[in-house]
């Protein structure tokens, strides 16, 4: 296994081992305003949601590294501490990277990047018309976590109130990830899509128990065909099933473990059981 110091190499290296095996990451295109009021659109990808209640979303301007000054947006929420947290989908991506560029202060991305402004309803900065989802919000505090090139700033932001494009609800008006089409932010200049391929379902055990993967069977626990992610499937029950009767002809342990990795497959993990038990 690699190992690094990461007080012996540079800020750069560090920043491309960082972003490059921390992914994928959210990105936000944080609108803001001056204390003239003029506007300033950029993307940060170190960016998440961490509470409900109080809806909090936390991303961090960092200083650039090349000459350690400060982004426009960070100089923007000092002074006005409210921005428009919006999202990026697959349609305003290369807009989004294009509002990335080091323009000038006096400079308004919206116009750069071809974006539409939208007056928000409790705050200054604006909406971002083509983003699929805005949230605006009161900015309560900012934490600076150093004072060197590619040092970060948390700005920690309490939602207010979130604008939703109707466009991306499936029928219970629930959101619907393929509709949202959501990119993400991989290292160097790698970004990820949604679609059908790239995600799927685990249904989390939040409402039970599962027995956890030591209590399994030693006959199952010791496969050489059942991985760990087969095993934790398994493991997600809260009891080990018992077996129905059946008139099937015997199979040998290999034979059944290899049919039981296809059931799991394909969602069917109480069939698997039946197979293995």
């Amino acid at each position: 296994m690699k190992e690094i110091d990461v007080n012996s190499i540079s800020t750069k290296e560090l920043y491309q081992y960082l972003t490059s095996s921390i992914t994928p990451r959210p990105i936000a295109l944080v609108s803001t305003v001056d204390k003239e009021g003029n506007s300033n659109l950029s993307p940060f990808s170190f960016f998440n949601v961490f509470s409900i209640k109080p809806p909090i979303l936390i991303f961090s301007p960092v200083n650039r590294v090349r000459d350690n000054t400060r982004k426009d947006t960070l100089n923007n929420i000092t002074q006005v501490k409210e921005c428009v947290i919006a999202l990026v989908n697959q349609n305003i991506a290369q807009q989004v990277s294009l509002a990335s560029s080091g323009y000038s202060a006096d400079e308004d991305e919206f116009k750069k990047a071809g974006f539409s402004k939208i007056k928000a309803t409790c705050i200054q900065p604006y909406l971002i018309k083509e983003s699929p989802v805005n949230f605006e919000c009161r900015v309560n505090t900012i934490t600076e976590l150093g004072d060197h090139g590619g040092s970060g700033n948390l700005i920690i932001c309490e939602v207010l109130k979130i604008h939703i494009n109707e466009n991306i609800l499936d029928e219970q008006g629930n959101i619907d990830p393929l509709k949202l089409d959501i990119v993400s932010r991989l290292g160097s200049n790698w970004y990820g899509k949604t679609n059908e391929n790239s995600i799927y379902k685990i249904i989390k055990p939040i409402s039970r128990i599962g027995i956890g993967i030591d209590n399994l069977p030693k006959d199952i626990l010791t496969s050489n065909i059942l991985s760990g992610s087969d095993l934790a499937i398994l493991a997600s029950i809260e009891s080990i099933p018992n077996k129905k009767n059946d008139n099937t002809i015997p199979l040998k342990r290999e034979e059944k473990h290899t049919l039981a990795k296809k059931l799991i497959a394909k969602g069917k993990a109480m069939e698997a059981w039946q197979i293995l038990i």
